[in-house]
C-alpha cells in the first residue's frame, strides 16, 4: 500500500513564488482554464530572490513545478497527505517514488525524480496500465500503485493490439528504416503487420525474435548500429544514381553517380540529414529521399563542430589568404576557423554567416580570393584575438564560467543558451527531436544544430561518445558544455545549472545540477574550445 504521509519542511520556500513565461510556456499557458496547473509557477527561497534571474527559473529541489496546487504547510512544516488518487497537477513528495519505479521499469525516460505529477507520469502510467490490462486513464490510484510497486512488474514492452503515440513513433521508424512498407501502418495501433515488421528488424540485427518491442529494440531503432530494409551500403541501382547526383547538386559528393552505393555516398547522406532535421542513419529512406527531392532542400556547408579532411582543405586555404594560423589547420572547424571564415566572408562581400558553403569554397579554390588585410599572427584572426585580450575572454569568445560559477555567457556558448533557454517551457514527448516538443537527446540536438553546431543525431547512449568533442570532469563543466548522465543528457548554462527536457517535469526546465547529476555523471563534452 503507498504510504500516505510524507514530510518536508516548505514553508520557507512558499515565502517567495515568480512566474517566467518564455518559449512554449506562453503557450502553454495560453488557455485560461488549464493555467493554474499549466503555466510555470516558479517557487524560490526569500533568501534566493534577490539573486533569482528569468532564466534561472528554479523550484523546490531545484525543480521547476508548473503548479502549486496541492501542497499546503501545517504549523509543523509538514506535507499535506498524499491523495488517495495521484493525477496531473498533484504535487507530493511520493510522486517522485512513483517517477523512480516507472523509470527503473523502462516506462519513463531516466531523470531525476520531481514531486510534480505532469502529463509525461500521466502518460508514463497509461503505459504500465496498458500492459497490466488496466483501464488506462493515468491515474495511480491504489490498485495501480501496488501493480507498479510489485516485484513482479512487468518491463515496458509493445505487443499487438496496443496503441499509443510510442506506438506511432516505433511505426515510424520501422517505415524509415524500410521494415514497414506504407505510410497508413504508421497508424498507432500495434498490427500484426507492424509486429512481422518488428520481428524482420530483430532478425535483421540479432535481437531475440519475439516481435516485441522492449527497451532493447527500442534503443536500437536509434542505434548508429542497426541494419535497415532499404536502399543501403553496398546496393547498386538507378535510384541511388538519382540521389547521387541530387547530393552532387547541393554540394555533399564530388565526381559522378555511377549507382554504387559506397561509404562516399553513405558519407554524403549522413551530411544532409544532419543538415535537414532527420535522423542521421546513412540510409535511403522515404523520409531522406523526400526530402531531397525538396526543392528547398538544405545545400552542403561546413560549419562549426565538423571534422573532416575537408575542413582540414578549408582551413589550409584560409591559411593561404592570411585568415588563419597554420596551427590552427587541425581539420576540426572550432571557433577560430569560423571566426576566420566570417572574416574571409566580410573582406570577399559574401554573406557572412560563418558556415563555408559552396560560394565560400568556390571563391577560395578560385585563386581571385581577397587576402586577409592583416594577416594573422597569434591564435586566431587579427580583430578576434585583439577582442579577446581586452576583454578578458577566452579563445573561443566566451567568459570562462564553471558549473558552481555564475559569469556572465558570450559568444556561441551565449547563443546556445540563449536558444535553449527559448523553449522553456515546451512539453516533453518521448522520442520528440522539436520545434515545439522534445525528449532529452532531442532536445540537445534540435539547440546545437539551431547553433551551427552540426550534429548528428544521438540517443543520450550515444552521447556517451560522440568522437569529436573534448571530453572534461563533472568539476570542469563550463557554459555551452554537454552533461550526460545515465541515461540523461542536458546542456549546462553556467551558475550551477542545466537546460534540459525533462521527463520528470514533463517539459523543457532550467534546474540546478544537484547531487543526482553528479551522482549519475557519466562524461562532460566541451562543445566551444
Amino acid at each position: 500500500m503507498r504510504k500516505l504521509i510524507m514530510t518536508r519542511a516548505v514553508s520557507t520556500v512558499l515565502a517567495a513564488s515568480m512566474v517566467f513565461l518564455t518559449g512554449c510556456q506562453q503557450t502553454i499557458g495560453s488557455n485560461a482554464q488549464n493555467s493554474a496547473t499549466e503555466s510555470q509557477i516558479v517557487l524560490t527561497t526569500a533568501a534566493d530572490e534577490s539573486t533569482l534571474q528569468p532564466i534561472q527559473s528554479l523550484g523546490v529541489n531545484a525543480n521547476v513545478l508548473p503548479s502549486i496546487a496541492g501542497v499546503t504547510v501545517d504549523s509543523n512544516n509538514t506535507e499535506q497527505l498524499a491523495p488517495i488518487n495521484l493525477t496531473v497537477g498533484v504535487i507530493n513528495s511520493v510522486v517522485s517514488e512513483l517517477q523512480q519505479r516507472l523509470m527503473d521499469l523502462g516506462y519513463m525516460d531516466p531523470d531525476e525524480p520531481t514531486t510534480y505529477y505532469g502529463d509525461a507520469t500521466s502518460r508514463s502510467v497509461q503505459y504500465f496500465q496498458r500492459q497490466m490490462g488496466m483501464k488506462q486513464d493515468g491515474i495511480t490510484g491504489v490498485e495501480t500503485w501496488d501493480a507498479l510497486m510489485s516485484p513482479s512488474a512487468p518491463r515496458y514492452a509493445v505487443k499487438v493490439g496496443f496503441e499509443g503515440k510510442d506506438v506511432m513513433g516505433i511505426q515510424y521508424r520501422l517505415y524509415n528504416l524500410g521494415y514497414l512498407s506504407k505510410p497508413s501502418e504508421v497508424s498507432g495501433i500495434y498490427t500484426e503487420v507492424t509486429q512481422e515488421a518488428v520481428k524482420k528488424l530483430q532478425a535483421s540485427n540479432g535481437l531475440k525474435v519475439d516481435g516485441t518491442v522492449g527497451t532493447n529494440t527500442y534503443n536500437l531503432l536509434y542505434s548508429d548500429e542497426v541494419k535497415a530494409n532499404v536502399i543501403a551500403l553496398g546496393e547498386q541501382s538507378d535510384i541511388v544514381k538519382k540521389y547521387q547526383q541530387r547530393l552532387i547538386d547541393l554540394g555533399y559528393m564530388g565526381g559522378t553517380a555511377d549507382g554504387q552505393f559506397g561509404e562516399t555516398t553513405q558519407v554524403a547522406l549522413r551530411a544532409f540529414q544532419s543538415r535537414n532535421n532527420l535522423v542521421v542513419d546513412g540510409y535511403l529512406g522515404p523520409d531522406t529521399r523526400t526530402a531531397l527531392d525538396s526543392s528547398s532542400a538544405v545545400p552542403y556547408s561546413m560549419r562549426l563542430g565538423e571534422q573532416s579532411s575537408s575542413v582540414k582543405e578549408l582551413q589550409n586555404l584560409l591559411v593561404k589568404y592570411g585568415y588563419l594560423k597554420s596551427s590552427n589547420a587541425t581539420g576540426y572547424f572550432g571557433e577560430l576557423t569560423k571566426a576566420a571564415v566570417v572574416s574571409f566572408q566580410k573582406n570577399n562581400k559574401l554573406t557572412q554567416d560563418g558556415a563555408a558553403g559552396a560560394q565560400t569554397m568556390n571563391l577560395l579554390r578560385s585563386g581571385k580570393a581577397k587576402k586577409a588585410t592583416r594577416p594573422v599572427t597569434t591564435g586566431g584572426t587579427t580583430s578576434q584575438s585583439s577582442k579577446n585580450s581586452s576583454t578578458g575572454k577566452n579563445s573561443s569568445g566566451n567568459v570562462s564560467s564553471n558549473a558552481a560559477g555564475g559569469a556572465t555567457v558570450s559568444g556561441s556558448a551565449g547563443n546556445l543558451i540563449a536558444i535553449a533557454s527559448s523553449k522553456i517551457g515546451c512539453p516533453y514527448v518521448w522520442g520528440s527531436k522539436g520545434p515545439n516538443s522534445f525528449d532529452c537527446s532531442g532536445f540537445v540536438y534540435w539547440a546545437l544544430n539551431q547553433a551551427g553546431v552540426g550534429v548528428s543525431y544521438m540517443t543520450s547512449a550515444g552521447w556517451r561518445n560522440p568522437g569529436r568533442f573534448r571530453r572534461v570532469s563533472y568539476n570542469e563543466l563550463q557554459a555551452g558544455d554537454i552533461i550526460v548522465v545515465s541515461g540523461h543528457v542536458g546542456i549546462v548554462a553556467g551558475g550551477g545549472t542545466v537546460i534540459d527536457a525533462s521527463s520528470s517535469n514533463g517539459r523543457v526546465v532550467h534546474r540546478g545540477l544537484g547531487s543526482w547529476w553528479a551522482n549519475h555523471f557519466i562524461a562532460g563534452w566541451r562543445i566551444f574550445s
